[in-house]
């Protein structure tokens, strides 16, 4: 099964995961979000494999978050997840896709517990 991480080099997180799947012997599909920015139908779909409120997919210390006043309690999950469609690097990261569950892996040390329940 390949594995897809939702990416950025200049991450140490991010980097870090890919290493530690690289080392596992995976097959990495690595999906670099801010060169090719995701649909908001692979927001949504990677909303539901995390099994996570839209709000835990952003980071919270941008700077665009406050600008845009994504702390408001009286936004959508539509309002958020398109917020992180017009503004990907409001996305936490790294978050790795195996099948139909996804992980925000931080820490990364997280991942390799994860990778056996979801594989």
């Amino acid at each position: 099964m390949t594995i897809q991480l939702i990416h950025n080099p200049r991450c140490s997180k991010s980097r870090e995961a890919l290493s530690l799947l690289q080392a596992g012997g995976h097959t990495v599909e690595v999906i670099e979000y801010l060169k090719a920015s995701l649909s908001l139908a692979e927001l949504s779909e990677l909303q539901r494999k995390l099994g996570l409120p839209a709000r835990d997919m952003l980071r919270s210390n941008e700077d665009e978050y406050a600008a845009l006043g994504l702390a408001r309690p009286d936004l959508s999950e539509a309002e958020l997840l398109a917020a992180l469609a017009a503004h990907p690097q409001l996305l936490q990261r790294p978050i790795v896709v195996a099948g139909e569950k996804a992980l925000i892996a931080r820490p990364p040390e997280q991942l390799a517990a994860w990778l056996l329940q979801a594989l």
